[in-house]
C-alpha cells in the first residue's frame, strides 16, 4: 500500500495481479463484513416475538470462513521464515 502510494501516477493505472496471499487477505476482509452483518440479522430475527431458531447457524458459516483464513494468515510470516525467505514488499 505505501508503494503505491509513493507510485507515480502513470503507474497506479496500471492494475498488478494479486496474488494468492493477496487474495485471501481481501476474502477475509470481505468475509469479515459478512459475519458482522450476520450477527446484526441474526440478533434482529431473534428479537422478535416468535423467533425463527435456525437463523442463529447463520453467521457459522462465514465464522467458519474466517477461522480457516485467519489461520493461514496467522501462519503466513512463520512459514516464510521457515521456507528460508526474506519477505519483501515486492511480494
Amino acid at each position: 500500500m505505501i508503494r503505491a502510494l509513493s507510485a507515480p501516477l502513470s503507474s497506479l493505472s496500471e492494475e498488478e495481479p494479486l496474488s494468492w496471499n493477496n487474495w485471501i487477505r481481501q476474502g477475509h476482509r470481505w468475509l469479515s463484513i459478512a459475519f458482522t452483518v450476520a450477527v446484526i440479522v441474526t440478533f434482529i430475527a431473534l428479537s422478535r416475538e416468535k423467533p425463527v431458531v435456525w437463523v442463529s447457524y447463520v453467521p457459522l458459516f462465514p465464522l467458519a470462513l474466517l477461522l480457516f483464513t485467519g489461520l493461514y494468515l496467522f501462519v503466513l510470516p512463520y512459514a516464510t521464515r521457515w521456507r528460508g525467505g526474506r519477505r519483501t514488499d515486492g511480494e
